[in-house]
């Protein structure tokens, strides 16, 4: 395990994606951008996944695309290629079924950054560091990512990201709205796993009809909306909202099944 790039693991309902490459700030490889796109979407097929957390080994999440490829794997016609497997990948996070809660520390830059700007909810450490140096590297960042981004942090945030390349600590990134809050370092997965334990608590389907109509909220799309609109009226003849009429006039905890 201590070998592969990504360690994923699910129990009681909550699946877990760590990047490991610690001795390389979790710098993410072509073949792991191909990992991430794959593993999040057998976890969005899995029905028995209510929740994802994305997390690292190591002191950083992740110092985004391993810049060693760039010559080889990310220069000339190879270029688009690699894009399309890091839009792959932000895509498969962001359309993932389950929420997902990245939980986040030391370096969160580039790639890594977009990867967590994709996810539902974001926790970090006090030490958390986030930056989008495609600029300095004379790059462009994907659109889809992009996207992400401003949802996330906020329109003039995302420009001065985008534009300086400089970095901003968790105290900005809460203040402009990127994190849902800052916990101490040792409470960080803690506490991931405890908002992905809740998530996992409740119904699945009014969930999912939840995370799509926020969804379709940003985009204003309308095809998003249907969607939404469709998975709403799935809720109304579930058994699980029977269940949790039931369980409110018992007074007892509902048992969901995702039905």
């Amino acid at each position: 395990m201590e070998n592969e790039p990504l360690i994923v693991k699910v129990a009681d309902n909550v699946a877990s994606v760590r990047i490991n490459r610690p001795r390389k700030k979790n710098a993410i490889t072509f073949a792991m951008w191909q990992a991430l796109a794959a593993t999040f979407e057998a976890l969005s097929a899995d029905a028995s996944v209510r929740a994802i957390i994305l997390s690292s080994e190591g002191a950083d999440f992740s110092a985004g695309a391993d810049i060693a490829e760039f010559d080889t794997l990310r220069g000339g016609d190879n270029a688009r290629h690699y894009e399309a497997a890091n839009s792959a990948a932000f895509a498969a996070v962001r359309n993932a079924r389950p929420p997902v809660i990245a939980a986040l520390k030391g370096v969160c830059f580039g790639g890594g950054f977009g990867l967590a700007a994709a996810a539902d909810l974001r926790v970090a450490a006090p030490d958390a560091l986030f930056a989008v140096p495609a600029a300095k590297l004379g790059l462009a960042y994907p659109q889809d990512a992009m996207r992400d981004i401003v949802g996330a942090a906020g329109q003039q945030m995302a420009r001065y990201l985008a534009f300086t390349g400089e970095r901003i600590d968790a105290r900005a990134a809460l203040e402009a709205g990127l994190l849902l809050e800052i916990v101490a370092a040792d409470e960080l997965e803690p506490r991931a796993m405890a908002i992905a334990t809740t998530i996992a608590a409740n119904a699945p389907l009014s969930v999912q009809a939840s995370k799509l109509a926020i969804n379709a909220e940003l985009s204003g799309d309308l095809a998003d909306a249907e969607r939404a609109r469709a998975a709403g009226d799935l809720t109304f003849a579930s058994t699980d909202y029977a269940e949790g009429r039931a369980a409110f006039k018992a007074r007892r905890r509902p048992e969901f099944t995702g039905q």
